[in-house]
């Protein structure tokens, strides 16, 4: 009698992986683009060849029984063996053309990468550029990006990139003729703008917390692009990167660069992707391009 285990598909192996992660029917069909009944009926056939049962329900939907967790543990594996070959054959590309996605923050880009990106395309119209913004770092081992342009002082060990710069931030308001009153003041007397919960773990939100009163924090922003243009259109004063404050005819600096607000800015990839071509050609430009502008980026002019 044949072995049922050896008529197992990738696509019966893919739909106890969806269900498993989705933990509904409707949800698993969503995710394979299929309707309800088609994961209905393939799953009670795929449960009816094996003999075994691959799901139990319950409150919370289907829950994989040990058999189904089985499979579920061999779609994580051949998806990742998968994501491994995609990465070395992307490695292997002879010439610097095809798609190149790139993850940063929104104030990076805005404030930094454009104008860089524009020019590269001019260069190299056969690369194609797509890029993604967030505060939550991307994971590049699974293709989610290609190169990411990041603020860490800590980036993944499984990357490979450069350290281009020191990132440094100061406290900037409105442009006006009278000098600055002292900190002290400040605290006491300014309306302040924050950075939101989302990005409480940055240390220019963290000192706010511990020194500007509740009532004197106006607005707060949960990016580092939306808390420059407040502060550019007057809602208040805040801490913003000195590539973002110094590039602003409506801004000055309140005080020099903040120590310890600084942060290390980081071009990253994978390692099996450092060497295609198109990848390679955009690493080095950028490196080139932001080397360039360190003063700025380091609050070396104001």
């Amino acid at each position: 009698m044949p072995n049922p285990l050896h008529s197992i598909a990738w696509d019966d192996v893919r739909l106890v992986h969806a269900v498993a992660e989705a933990r509904s029917l409707p949800a698993a069909a969503a995710r394979l683009g299929v309707n309800h009944s088609t994961v209905f009926r393939r799953l009670r056939q795929l449960e009816a060849m094996l003999g075994l049962a691959l799901f139990e329900r319950h409150r919370s939907g289907y829950v994989p029984t040990a058999a189904g967790e089985a499979m579920v543990a061999l779609a994580t594996r051949v998806d990742a063996d998968i994501t491994g070959v995609t990465r070395r054959l992307a490695g292997l590309a002879p010439v610097p053309e095809g798609e190149v996605r790139i993850a940063t923050s929104d104030s990076l880009l805005a404030e930094l990468l454009l104008p860089m990106l524009a020019r590269f395309r001019q260069a190299h119209p056969a690369i194609r550029l797509d890029i993604v913004t967030g505060n939550m770092a991307l994971n590049l081992s699974r293709r989610d990006a290609d190169i990411a342009l990041r603020a860490t002082s800590a980036p993944p060990d499984t990357l490979v990139g450069r350290r281009l710069a020191r990132l440094a931030w100061a406290l900037y308001g409105p442009l006006d003729e009278a000098d600055p009153p002292p900190l002290a003041r400040l605290l006491e007397e300014a309306r302040w703008l924050s950075l939101s919960d989302a990005l409480g773990h940055l240390a220019p939100a963290r000192f706010l917390r511990g020194q500007v009163p509740e009532a004197r924090i106006v607005g707060r922003f949960d990016s580092v692009q939306a808390l420059t243009l407040a502060t550019r259109v007057g809602m208040g004063i805040a801490h913003l990167p000195c590539f973002a404050g110094d590039a602003s005819p409506m801004l000055r600096r309140l005080l020099p660069p903040e120590p310890g607000f600084a942060t290390d800015l980081w071009l990253l990839t994978h390692p099996d992707l450092r060497h295609a071509p198109r990848i390679r050609i955009l690493l080095d430009y950028l490196a080139e391009e932001i080397a360039g502008m360190r003063g700025l980026i380091e609050g070396g002019s104001a």
